[in-house]
């Protein structure tokens, strides 16, 4: 990784439509970003707030990117838009969610984003597969990502092993 390169670790969800197919657009979407390094097995969770909807499928991709944390954002709603996703009712159903959950040590606080993600360490459906992927993941104040799953109910993730997320290929 370059020395402007930052590990950026992107939330998926979806819960309308095809949504593994939805989940695996992002990820190869997520390629304009940099490197994808790895992507989380793929889980079935319980809608959390909002109204009444299908359960989601969620996932994780790190990808390492040397778009700045706005850049990532931009890419991160063109995602989106390019699956219809649709922002019509606050945690509502949709397409496809595409959340920036933290990038390297950075911390922000602007009008247009908040890092790390703001409800990411009470939130089993992002912590579960990031941990999946990395075993020792944290965040940028240096709380682990294993020691906030001790705290959560994560009886709610469950691991769908029948549905596997491709990993793009890399141009040689």
């Amino acid at each position: 990784m370059s020395d402007d390169r930052r590990r950026a670790v992107l939330a998926l969800g979806s819960n309308v439509g095809d949504r593994l197919v939805y989940l695996q657009g992002a990820v190869d979407a997520l390629t304009d970003a940099g490197r994808v390094v790895a992507v989380s097995p793929v889980y079935e969770t319980d809608p959390v707030g909002g109204p009444e909807q299908a359960d989601f499928l969620n996932a994780v991709v790190v990808v390492d990117s040397d778009l700045s944390a706005h850049g990532l954002l931009d890419l991160a709603h063109a995602t989106e838009a390019r699956f219809a996703r649709v922002r019509d009712q606050r945690w509502g159903p949709r397409t496809l969610d595409v959340d920036l959950v933290a990038i390297g040590d950075e911390v922000i606080e602007d009008a247009e984003i908040v890092l790390p993600h703001p409800r990411a360490a009470e939130r089993a459906f992002v912590l579960v597969p990031w941990f999946a992927v990395d075993g020792d993941a944290a965040l940028p104040d240096g709380r682990r990502v294993a020691d906030l799953l001790a705290g959560l109910d994560v009886g709610r993730v469950r691991l769908r092993a029948d549905l596997v997320l491709e990993l793009p290929a890399v141009a040689p």
